[in-house]
């Protein structure tokens, strides 16, 4: 879990986001080789230090304009209902779990109900033997209330502890997808989005991901220690049309078509398209807009801009 930025810088961050969303900031980012740009606007600060150490984040298809967010270990467990400009709705806390580190979060559909997964998958330490995802039914009125999980996965890694801070759902194939963070190139697991069971799962591992940039020379001379860390995927989020898998690393973001035979496995060992992500401090959280056009993409501390990005 990183330190919290100063008071004095937060003041600054404060300053000029504000200024920024007033005028009303668009821009483009960066491509990376020949991959497209893609229109990244500011949609919404988050100002809220109840929000402070956002890391997961889901659109909802039940309320328009609605984003489910979650905050890092060391918070309650609790679930965010916020706006798209950034503005705290409602708060839900989830009661019978024990949250020590909620990483990703998706929402999807599944036997014609509306469901939103909590991961918590984070291990920093690689010391966790057991790791757990719950299910709880997406609210459908946005007041402060009490949820309880659906169902819930404890699992394990196959051959060993690893963090993992990118969770995505295709409701449609019943699989969870899970892609380690700090391995090199990162591993593809699959998990069943509903075992028949209780019994603990082994995670199974399909693949892994192609197309990570690697730092250039000049980053790696200048500072090493950042240079390693852009390429660590921190999310990750499937279409509404199960065409395309984003993932997000510290600074970039990549998109992994999916042909119409193709499983996921094969998807993401394609090379993907690749852009830059626009200036976020510490990127953690993304997640498909419920039309599946865009993007919502924020990070960690308070303030925080909430963009909205158009591949």
């Amino acid at each position: 879990m990183p330190l919290n930025p100063p008071p004095i810088l937060r003041s600054l961050l404060l300053i000029g986001l504000i200024a920024s969303l007033a005028l009303g900031c668009t821009g483009r980012t960066d491509a990376v080789g020949d991959a497209d740009t893609p229109e990244a606007r500011l949609s919404g600060v988050l100002l809220d230090m109840q929000m402070d150490e956002i890391s997961g984040l889901a659109a909802s298809h039940i309320h328009p304009d609605v984003l489910w967010m979650h905050d890092d270990g060391g918070n309650p467990a609790r679930l965010f209902a916020v706006s798209s400009s950034g503005r705290r709705l409602a708060t839900f806390g989830i009661e019978d779990v024990v949250k020590t580190d909620w990483e990703d979060m998706d929402a999807f559909e599944f036997n014609g109900k509306r469901y939103l997964l909590i991961a918590d998958t984070g291990d920093n330490g690689g010391l966790r033997r057991t790791l757990q995802l719950h299910v709880v039914e997406e609210p459908t009125t946005l007041t402060n209330a009490r949820l309880k999980p659906a169902w819930s996965i404890a699992f394990r890694w196959p051959d060993g502890a690893r963090d993992c801070e990118a969770v995505a759902v295709d409701a449609e194939r019943g699989e969870i997808l899970l892609i380690s963070k700090k391995r090199e190139p990162p591993e593809l697991f699959v998990l069943p989005l509903q075992p028949p069971d209780r019994e603990l799962l082994t995670a199974t591992r399909v693949g892994h991901l192609a197309g990570i940039p690697e730092p250039d020379p000049e980053t790696l001379r200048r500072n090493p220690k950042r240079a390693r860390l852009d390429g660590q995927v921190t999310a990750a989020s499937v279409s509404p049309d199960r065409r395309t898998l984003a993932v997000m690393t510290y600074r970039y973001l990549l998109l992994y078509p999916r042909g119409a035979q193709q499983d996921w496995a094969d998807a993401v060992a394609a090379t993907p398209r690749a852009s830059v992500l626009p200036w976020l401090p510490q990127a953690e959280a993304l997640g498909w807009s419920a039309d599946g056009k865009s993007l919502y993409a924020t990070g960690e501390f308070i303030p925080a801009p909430l963009y909205r990005i158009t591949p």
